[in-house]
């Protein structure tokens, strides 16, 4: 297991070694197996819906106003998570996704400890993301850390809703 010291989470874009690249492909990777584990899945991120295309090609306009991390291990992207500006005392967490190689060394962690920290400092009292049910490793994290499931506020089937407070 690597020690959470050794994973660095940081901003982006920010005072960071260009890292466009390595975000690009987690969020490429997280899309293209999303959409398999629904059933549809496509060749490339050119088969990819535009929305999700749009946050692979780029990130800086689909996340206006939300706040992008990045866990660097060894200065390489390894993993990633988005949190929506706050509206009405909430945010959201979304796009976590840790490299499949790097998965259990504590980096999903760390940068939901970092989201957490982001959204306490921000003034939010509520942080919610959902989940697709078939992800049971990352609800179990959630849950470790607090979450419960809740009414769900996205419609689309086998998605799970959580929160909790920030």
């Amino acid at each position: 297991m690597t020690d959470h010291r050794e994973v660095a989470v940081v901003r982006w874009p920010g005072q960071t070694p260009p890292i466009e690249d390595g975000l690009a492909a987690l969020l490429a990777a997280y899309h293209l197996r999303t959409e398999a584990e629904k059933g549809e899945p496509v060749a490339d991120v050119d088969g990819l819906p535009d929305r999700y295309r749009a946050e692979i090609t780029d990130p800086r306009t689909a996340f206006a106003g939300d706040v992008v991390l990045v866990a660097l291990l060894g200065g390489a992207a390894v993993g990633c998570l988005v949190v929506t500006s706050p509206a009405r005392g909430q945010s959201e967490v979304k796009r976590l996704w840790t490299d499949p190689g790097f998965r259990g060394r504590g980096i999903a962690s760390a940068l939901l400890g970092a989201a957490l920290a982001h959204a306490a400092e921000n003034g939010v009292d509520t942080v919610r993301l959902s989940v697709w049910e078939w992800r049971a490793g990352a609800i179990a994290l959630y849950e470790r850390l607090g979450f419960t499931v809740t009414q769900s506020w996205d419609e689309r089937d086998q998605l799970v809703c959580m929160q909790r407070a920030a």
